[in-house]
């Protein structure tokens, strides 16, 4: 005997979608809400939140090289 998955019908396989998107929307949002914490947070600690290349650089023409 086979073994097959049972197939959907139309009330669970809309069942399915309407879960899934509420999983993508519910991971969304979780997904916003912490990088507003984070921003907050870097606000807070005078810290930027956003990557600073020329700090890098900066950062790197001040250390003496290592050879």
């Amino acid at each position: 005997m086979a073994d097959r998955p049972p197939t959907l019908n139309e009330r669970d396989q809309a069942r399915q979608a309407r879960l899934r998107q509420a999983l993508r929307d519910n991971l969304k949002k979780r997904k916003s809400q912490l990088r507003g914490r984070a921003d907050l947070a870097a606000a807070e600690a005078g810290v930027s939140s956003e990557p600073d290349s020329d700090a890098d650089k900066r950062s790197r023409q001040d250390e003496p090289d290592r050879e």
